[in-house]
C-alpha cells in the first residue's frame, strides 16, 4: 500500500501542503506549469527552491493578479509583530451593513507559513486587498479589487469548467463543503449564505486543487497525519480580533489531535485544516512504514526548527 505521511509540526496551509507534495515530484516546474495552464482566474503558481535550516526543500509562491496576499496578527504581550497571513475571505453576506460600504465577513485563512518572529507565519489574505480601506485596517502593500462574491454554486460551477479528472474536480468540491459548512456553523447560517470573495476564491482554489492533483499523480492510497500544531494567540478579521485557531479552522479540526506548541501565531489555517481533514486517513506520528521519498514544503521566514510541513511518501 502506498503510504504518505504528513508532519505538521510547524502547521498546516494549503499552499505549504502543496509545496510539500509537489517537493515529492521529479518534476514540479512541470506540474507548476499545469497548474498555470488550467484557467484558474488570475491565478500564477511558481515552485522555488528553499533552504530552511540547512534542508532544501520547495516553496510556492501563489499570486493574484500579481498579487500575494498579506495581513496582520496580533500580538498578546504588545509584541510588534509583523505577520503576514494567507487568508481565504468569505463573506456571510447577511448584509447587516454598519455603514454603506461594511459586511459582516468571515476568514478562511490560507496560510504561508513564513515566520518573523518566533511565533509568526506569513499567510496570504484577500481580505488585506478587497477590503482593508472599506475597514481602515492597515495591512501593508494593498490594492484594490472589485468588490466580487461568489456562491457555492458558482464555486463548483468554476471547478467544473477545470481541465483534471472527475476525482480531483469531487475532492475540490468537498474540500469547499467543509471550509463553506464550518464558516457557516461558526456564523449560524447555511451554506448558501456563504459567498466567497473572488481574490480569495482564486487563491484558495488554486492551493486545493494542487494538492488534490497532487495526491492523485503521486497514487497515495492511506494518508496518516501528524498531531497538528495550531500555535495560539489572536489574528485580525473583520470581525475583530479572534482568537487562535480561528474559529472555522477549530471547528474543522474537531475530532483532531492538535496542539498549540510554542509558537505565538496562527499556524493551521481553515484551508489547511480542510485538506487535512478530508484526506487524513489517521491521525498520529511516523507509522511502520518503508520510506521512499521525502519532501519539505516551505515558508518564507528563518526559525530555530524548520518552517516546513514534511510529507513522506512509502509503503505499508
Amino acid at each position: 500500500m502506498k503510504l504518505l505521511y504528513l508532519e505538521c509540526n510547524m502547521g498546516a496551509a494549503g499552499d505549504m501542503l502543496m509545496s510539500a507534495l509537489a517537493d515529492l515530484l521529479p518534476d514540479r516546474e512541470e506540474f507548476a506549469a499545469r497548474m498555470n495552464a488550467l484557467g484558474l482566474p488570475g491565478v500564477h503558481v511558481e515552485l522555488r527552491n528553499a533552504l530552511k535550516c540547512g534542508i532544501v526543500g520547495t516553496h510556492a509562491e501563489v499570486t493574484v493578479s500579481g498579487t500575494e496576499e498579506e495581513s496582520l496578527e496580533v500580538p498578546m504581550q504588545g509584541h510588534a509583530h509583523n505577520h503576514g497571513h494567507e487568508h481565504t475571505h468569505i463573506d456571510t453576506h447577511s448584509h447587516e451593513h454598519e455603514h454603506p460600504h461594511t459586511h459582516k465577513h468571515t476568514h478562511v485563512h490560507d496560510h504561508v507559513g513564513e515566520h518573523q518572529h518566533e511565533a509568526m507565519h506569513d499567510h496570504r489574505e484577500a481580505y488585506a486587498h478587497d477590503h482593508a480601506e472599506i475597514h481602515g485596517h492597515d495591512h501593508g502593500n494593498v490594492h484594490p479589487h472589485t468588490h466580487v462574491h461568489r456562491g457555492m454554486a458558482e464555486i463548483e460551477a468554476m471547478i467544473e469548467r477545470l481541465e483534471v479528472s472527475e476525482k480531483v474536480k469531487e475532492d475540490v468540491k468537498n474540500i469547499y463543503r467543509i471550509i463553506a459548512e464550518a464558516e457557516a456553523s461558526v456564523h449560524g447560517t447555511s451554506v448558501s449564505d456563504i459567498h466567497f470573495h473572488e481574490v480569495g476564491t482564486a487563491d484558495a482554489l488554486a492551493d486545493i486543487t494542487g494538492c488534490a492533483l497532487l495526491m492523485e499523480e503521486l497514487g497515495v492510497e492511506k494518508v496518516v497525519t501528524s498531531p497538528i500544531n495550531v500555535g495560539y494567540g489572536q489574528v485580525r478579521c473583520a470581525h475583530g480580533i479572534l482568537p487562535v485557531p480561528a474559529p472555522a479552522a477549530a471547528r474543522i479540526l474537531e475530532g483532531v489531535p492538535c496542539y498549540a506548541g510554542n509558537v505565538e501565531g496562527e499556524l493551521c489555517t481553515p484551508t489547511g485544516a480542510a485538506v487535512l481533514k478530508y484526506y487524513t486517513d489517521e491521525f498520529r506520528r511516523l507509522p511502520q512504514m518503508v520510506i521512499r521519498k521525502t519532501g519539505y514544503g516551505m515558508g518564507k521566514k528563518d526559525f530555530p526548527a524548520a518552517n516546513c510541513v514534511r510529507a513522506v511518501l512509502g509503503e505499508q
